[in-house]
């Protein structure tokens, strides 16, 4: 598995909205097409804003919290038919809990929770080197 960070939630010229996943060195990017509610619950975090009344992740979190649930990891593990798969990794009272998910919901959640992004070693040929991330950003507008 490849540790990642999110580093940014941004709009590309049509107007879809991508999440990009970025590797410790800052070398690989990978780029997850998201709805635009799940980005907007992505950039609220990375822009330490709390929202008046809780959105679904807060709740998800609020609930895991009330039932003693702790978000380990999630772990984006696989593409089909351009659909990304990830897992969510809960643990309580010494048992381990795996989730299937959204990309989007299991990075919202983890972002709330403050648990490590990873991917799958196998994802990375779905990855791009970040400086042509870089030069092909030029017109694309930041959420975060």
């Amino acid at each position: 598995m490849i540790k990642m960070e999110v580093k940014t939630v941004t709009a590309d010229q049509g107007g879809n909205f991508l999440v990009l996943l970025m590797d410790d060195e800052e070398k690989k990017v990978l780029p997850i097409s998201i709805g635009p509610l799940e980005a907007q619950a992505i950039a609220l975090v990375l822009q330490g804003e709390t929202p008046p009344r809780p959105l679904t992740h807060d709740l998800l979190k609020t609930v895991c919290e009330n039932l003693h649930a702790k978000l380990e990891k999630i772990v984006i593990t696989d593409i089909r038919e351009s659909t990304f798969y990830a897992e969510v990794y809960l643990s309580q009272n010494d048992q381990s809990i795996v989730i299937d998910s959204r990309p989007s919901d299991a990075i919202a959640l983890a972002l709330r929770f403050n648990s490590p992004i990873y991917m799958a070693t196998k994802m990375v040929e779905f990855t791009y080197d970040y400086q042509d991330i870089i030069a092909r950003e030029g017109g694309d507008e930041e959420l975060h």
